[in-house]
């Protein structure tokens, strides 16, 4: 029975230190990695005729052409989809040959970086209590706002012509 007892507790010992030693190593990595939330940049809005771009399903009008950046790496063929709650999608900031145009929409704003030939994500922005979504396909992007039963989007495509974006408001 002592020599149990003796096992018992060494085995405890041993265990409660490994436990120990397990969480202070974790804690140090995500202490390492937490990080200030990002400041948002201050956007124009987009306005048509004097009032927001709220519409549902209406086209935005193409942007004039400029002159192409060096070649960047093309995307993936097929489409991928991320989700998150409240970190806003940061990409990297837009060169002079672009154009950044802000689209608000209920449940969040979509900065979208619009070039002659295609469109890029610049940030995505969830309102408080509004989930997001980003899909990326070859030559298409889709951005969506849910909450409860609610889905606003915001896509924007381009296959040979310059990008359309268009808000989907339900």
């Amino acid at each position: 029975m002592r020599n149990g007892l003796v096992q018992l507790c060494a085995w405890a010992a041993a265990t409660g230190a490994a436990v120990a030693l397990s969480w202070l190593g974790v804690h140090a990595v995500l202490t390492g990695a937490a990080f200030e939330q990002p400041t948002p940049l201050p956007l124009p809005s987009p306005r048509v005729g004097g009032t927001p771009h709220s519409a549902s399903a209406t086209p935005d009008p193409a942007p004039t052409p400029t002159p192409q950046s060096p070649t960047q790496p093309a995307a993936a063929p097929n489409a991928t989809a991320t989700t998150a709650a409240a970190p806003p999608v940061r990409r990297p900031t837009p060169t002079a040959t672009s154009t950044v145009r802000s689209y608000p929409i209920p449940g969040g704003r979509v900065a979208l970086d619009i070039r002659a030939d295609k469109a890029s994500l610049v940030s995505a922005t969830p309102d408080p209590g509004w989930q997001m979504q980003v899909w990326n396909g070859d030559q298409w992007m889709r951005v969506d706002f849910t909450r409860d039963n609610q889905a606003n989007s915001v896509f924007v495509y381009w296959n040979g012509h310059p990008p359309v974006v268009e808000t989907a408001v339900r």
